[in-house]
């Protein structure tokens, strides 16, 4: 019911506002998994509250629910600022993970993905309607989105920003292969560099080739990192792309409030922990292990004797308001047998807040973007273990770039089971030794670096400045 009211208050909200005439109206279409609607509405609290500008978030009304309902380090004041344009979800099938996949590919998804598409026209009207009332309409959209705002192209005062939910480093070694050019690393490195094979589906890749034609409508792009961290990547990529490029990340709140989320159990429990001493150990949200591989991350995590705290779960389902979760059985005592050295966590944690208190000196993460850039700004080191898609090359950017991680396995061996033995032994390395104290001291200054780019006169803040004086010229 009270999901009912607050879309009929959302589109009174929106039908209001139209009504007045924007100078710019800024519209944000995200792709609808959650790496990405969490990236695009950080990017929409960002400018709504520090520019005065109208934002609105369009996306189906499943996906922008989702998108508030794990609004996770964001200012509700900020957030309510926002329009949010509901689309009505068109309907697809939202089966569970096949998590005895020798893939970690998130097939599931791709009837949602698949679905997406029959949001362009909707977006089409909307955008149509809002065009008829502004001086300028700019729409940000994501990389896999583009189909859906190519006709944008048909309207005289509109024009469209891809905002990448990757890294730079990605960026540039998906356009080099794209375009048919070879990706300019050391020697060393380039030996090293993790292969394309098995990153994705057959079925993605098509998805993928079907917004292709519709990138270069495109007036520029927004990445969500810092020259501090992938400055060298960001001017490859400028040479290879013809368009504007502005680099305005992190875009999450840097300044974290741990005590803003202080009922946590997460958070309460890391309170009580020394400072640095606690592993977090989380595989984002498209990632399922199998029985046998969560008991052998069980017995690693525990015969490594480092304290830690483990999110247990499932990849998400196309529709996170349906369905059962899986009960995952963790080995017999487990819980006991770590009480007060780890902790099991099962449902969604406050990960921003997580990596920012004093106590994590460390994440064990499957290298997704946001994740990446999250703990790379709040100074702390990742023991690496990439899943698919991006995630293989940002975790070599983390280990062999950056060097402010340690590799869990090589992507070349991703189907062998990773064994408790590897894992104790990395998470050792990371956590209790010389060699993993030099990396979270250099993880340390490069989050202090990337932390002062968002501040006035910083290299993220200058180009998100330029990148709004742009749009509203």
């Amino acid at each position: 019911m009270d999901n009912t009211k607050n879309l009929e208050n959302n589109e009174l909200k929106i039908s209001s506002s139209l009504k007045q005439v924007h100078e710019v109206a800024i519209v944000i279409v995200p792709f609808q998994a959650q790496g990405h609607l969490n990236q695009l509405l950080q990017l929409s609290c960002l400018i709504s509250s520090s520019y005065n500008h109208p934002v609105y978030y369009v996306g189906s009304a499943t996906h922008n629910r989702q998108a508030r309902f794990r609004a996770n380090a964001l200012n509700p004041s900020d957030i309510a600022k926002i329009h949010f344009h509901d689309i009505p979800t068109p309907e697809f099938a939202s089966p569970p993970p096949d998590f005895n996949s020798s893939s970690k590919f998130p097939s599931h998804l791709q009837p949602s993905w698949d679905a997406s598409l029959l949001l362009r026209e909707p977006i089409a009207s909307f955008l149509r309607n809002i065009s008829s009332k502004s001086r300028r309409v700019v729409v940000v959209h994501d990389t896999y989105t583009s189909y859906n705002v190519q006709d944008v192209s048909s309207l005289p005062n509109a024009e469209s920003y891809i905002f990448n939910c990757i890294s730079a480093f990605s960026s540039y070694c998906f356009t080099c292969l794209f375009m048919g050019m070879p990706v300019q690393l050391g020697e060393e490195l380039l030996k090293m560099l993790p292969s394309l094979e098995g990153i994705m589906s057959d079925e993605a890749r098509d998805f993928i080739a079907l917004q292709s034609p519709y990138m270069d409508i495109r007036s520029g792009g927004i990445y969500n990192t810092s020259k501090v961290i992938e400055g060298e990547f960001l001017d490859l990529l400028a040479q290879v792309e013809n368009k504007k490029q502005w680099a305005i990340g992190p875009i999450f709140p840097t300044k974290l409030d741990c005590a803003s989320n202080r009922n946590d159990i997460c958070l309460e429990w890391l309170n009580k922990q020394p400072p640095r001493s606690v592993l977090y150990v989380s595989f984002g949200t498209t990632t399922s292990f199998s029985d046998r591989e969560i008991k052998e991350l069980a017995m690693g995590l525990e015969q490594s004797k480092q304290k830690f705290i483990w999110v247990l779960r499932d990849a998400d389902r196309g529709d996170i308001f349906i369905g059962e979760a899986r009960k995952v059985e963790l080995p017999d005592g487990f819980e006991e047998r770590v009480k007060g050295v780890g902790l099991v966590v099962r449902e969604w944690a406050p990960q921003p807040e997580i990596l920012a208190h004093s106590s994590t000196g460390g994440f064990m993460s499957h290298c997704g973007w946001n994740s990446c850039i999250e703990s790379i700004t709040m100074g702390v080191p990742i023991a690496a273990w990439p899943m698919h898609f991006d995630q293989p090359k940002n975790g070599f950017l983390v280990t062999e770039i950056l060097k402010i991680g340690l590799i869990m396995r090589e992507w070349e061996k991703r189907e062998e089971l990773v064994t408790a033995s590897t894992i104790e032994n990395v998470v050792r390395k990371l956590m209790a030794s010389e060699e993993g104290d030099v990396i979270r001291k250099r993880a340390e200054e490069l989050g202090e670096a990337v932390r002062h780019s968002t501040e006035k006169g910083g290299a993220s803040r200058i180009e998100l400045d330029s990148f709004i004086a742009h749009i509203t010229r």
